[in-house]
């Protein structure tokens, strides 16, 4: 079933790419393994996916252990909230942070990166919509904070992540994704030194198609996949 399921997004995620004039291979998908159990992640892993999506460190160093060398050939992004005590453990194993959320986050990972010598990519989360119940940096804030995190040595910063309230109808999120494309555009321009910022996490089950449309370069798939 999962293989079928990853066939089936994978098409869809190739369509959309092309309704928009986009090549499918700018578009990198994060298999979401939150609900997925270690028997379902191993059949994932042998239909073909590279990319690992995990919301809590604790659950991704259970799956990491479990996987044992399988584990190593995988990326793996974290893609949920991220406590600064985490940190050391996360970079353990994450290849990607797509939620830089606070400055002092940011601390704490250039700190610890430094510690073991790494270099972390990390996507810089906007809360696009405002909403209380969402973490992450407002709009009108992000220029500024990508400004002082730019000088961070630890830091990669390529994108920026978002994540579009939740909604039966997919086309509800189409300003969000539109807008958070337009702040990455706007930060491109501004030439911050330093930072490298090109892709957009953004994108999830419910409203991934419209994303692509609109810019995404990396979406975030969990439910279609495991269901």
């Amino acid at each position: 079933m999962i293989r079928q399921n990853l066939a089936l997004v994978k098409e869809k995620i190739e369509k959309a790419a092309k309704r928009a004039g986009r090549d499918p291979k700018e578009i990198c998908l994060v298999s979401v393994t939150k609900t997925a159990n270690i028997v379902q992640l191993q059949e994932a892993i042998s239909s073909g996916i590279s990319d690992i999506g995990e919301n809590r460190v604790k659950d991704a160093l259970l799956k990491y252990d479990s996987l044992g060398e399988r584990a190593k050939g995988m990326k793996w992004h974290m893609i949920g909230h991220l406590q600064t005590n985490k940190v050391t453990k996360c970079l353990k194993i994450f290849d990607a942070i797509h939620s830089l959320d606070s400055m002092s986050l940011a601390h704490e990972i250039d700190k610890q990166a430094g510690v073991i010598g790494r270099h972390i990519d990390c996507f810089i989360e906007i809360n696009v919509s405002g909403e209380a119940s969402k973490y992450g940096i407002s709009p009108d804030g992000v220029h500024n904070f990508v400004k002082q995190i730019s000088h961070f040595s630890n830091i990669n910063i390529v994108g920026l992540m978002t994540i579009a309230p939740i909604s039966q109808d997919s086309e509800a999120a189409r300003p969000y994704f539109k807008r958070l494309r337009c702040l990455r555009d706007s930060l491109r321009q501004g030439r911050i030194e330093n930072s490298g910022i090109k892709e957009l996490s953004m994108g999830m089950t419910q409203d991934f198609e419209v994303a692509i449309e609109e810019g995404a370069t990396f979406v975030r798939i969990g439910t279609a996949i495991f269901k």
